[in-house]
């Protein structure tokens, strides 16, 4: 027998998941699932404003007159839309086109983004350099410690797009630390900026970075900062479509002219929806805002505005243990930091939530940054951590549910 023959008889290789990254997988899938039902039997399971507005999509039409006198509205010659981005309403399409599952759909959408990001952070945590049971732990944060479980779950039309952030940036994230080929990274940013258009900051950083590792060829730059930036661009002018279609103006999101139910919101748009007078007050809703008491169980009464991200998911903290010394951990603080600005200028920090939700739009660079410090954990203080934030955001999902 030839030896050409004998490896022709030879066994294809297994792909083989180790066990541990099994249970991993198969318990964050047990635990959404097990939210999202929660949600679902506490709440309701109809169709909503998104959903309306998704039937409608289906039929040529952004409009729905049924959202007149809804919040985040926009009233348009006697039209009605939503200020919301088009990464909000492709993932309802398909549900929207099966009556049966247009109640359900908005959960199922939300579900579709969050579990593969969270399956994705025990990767993220690898590549960014976490080993062994560390690895595991930052996982188990970002899966149920970081407010990616609390949106993932709910069915809402707001925190959809902070799932689908997530997983955009989880995989660009994953991208950098593996083959860095620019079109990809441009592809995932553009995604991630489609549904949270503050994360296409992110691009700057990175971008330069990319670009200056290939700076002593000429067209190896301008190869790479075409392929980079082509679907970023991509991106933006499809917004500014989706914008103008709407609102008449490629530059209107919405939100600037939106109908607001609370009179604090709109007291504080009529500052600027982005100003430097409207820092204060997100500092205080991102890091120092607390729950209010109760004189029976839980004993805590959790504002609807926000609480601290660090009261919240305190495993956060752990990002600085990355230091600024190693590059990789220079690019992913200034990512973050170009991220948080407009989050920051933002007039308002969202409504309804448990914890500052906005922080989800820099939250994958600080996981990052936690498996990078993982080096210097001592072990018990950065998991009981690890712990409270996992007890907390599980808390917060009863709540919202109840």
């Amino acid at each position: 027998m030839t030896a050409a023959a004998t490896l022709d008889r030879l066994p294809a290789p297994r792909f083989r998941v180790a066990r541990a990254d099994l249970l991993f997988g198969v318990g964050v899938l047990a635990a959404y699932a097990a939210a999202a039902a929660l949600a679902v039997h506490l709440g309701n399971a109809n169709a909503d404003r998104m959903m309306l507005v998704a039937e409608r999509a289906l039929g040529g039409h952004l409009d729905a007159d049924s959202l007149k006198g809804a919040v985040d509205t926009v009233n348009v010659g006697g039209r009605y839309y939503l200020a919301v981005g088009p990464l909000q309403l492709l993932p309802y399409l398909p549900f929207a086109a099966v009556p049966a599952l247009q109640g359900i759909g908005r959960y199922l959408a939300c579900l579709l983004f969050g579990i593969p990001a969270a399956w994705l952070s025990l990767p993220l945590a690898r590549a960014f350099g976490a080993r062994g049971a560390d690895a595991f732990w930052i996982a188990a944060f970002a899966a149920f410690g970081s407010l990616l479980f609390y949106v993932s779950v709910f069915g809402d039309m707001y925190y959809l797009a902070h799932a689908e952030a997530f997983l955009a940036l989880t995989l660009f994230l994953l991208e950098w630390a593996g083959r860095r080929r620019p079109a990809v990274l441009g592809a995932l940013l553009a995604v991630s900026f489609l549904a949270r258009p503050t994360t296409i900051l992110a691009a700057v950083p990175f971008g330069l970075a990319l670009l200056w590792k290939r700076r002593l060829e000429l067209r190896a730059v301008a190869r790479s900062a075409f392929a980079f930036g082509l679907p970023i661009a991509g991106a933006i002018a499809f917004y500014a479509w989706f914008n103008w279609v709407r609102f008449g103006s490629p530059l209107e999101s919405g939100y600037a002219i939106s109908y607001l139910s609370q009179a604090s919101l709109e007291a504080r748009r009529e500052v600027g929806v982005f100003s430097i007078l409207q820092i204060p007050e997100n500092l205080r809703l991102a890091l120092l805002a607390l729950p209010g008491s109760l004189n029976h169980f839980p004993f805590i009464a959790p504002s609807t505005f926000g609480m601290s991200m660090l009261l919240v998911s305190p495993a956060l903290l752990t990002s600085a243990w990355a230091g600024f010394r190693d590059r990789t951990a220079q690019l992913l603080w200034i990512a973050a930091a170009l991220v948080a600005v407009p989050v920051f200028l933002f007039y308002g920090g969202g409504y309804v939530q448990y914890g500052f939700r906005y922080s989800l739009d820099f939250t994958p660079f600080l996981v990052a940054l936690m498996a990078i410090g993982s080096r210097r954990w001592i072990g018990w203080p950065e998991r009981f951590l690890v712990l409270a934030g996992i007890g907390s955001v599980v808390f917060g999902i009863v709540w919202h549910a109840r």
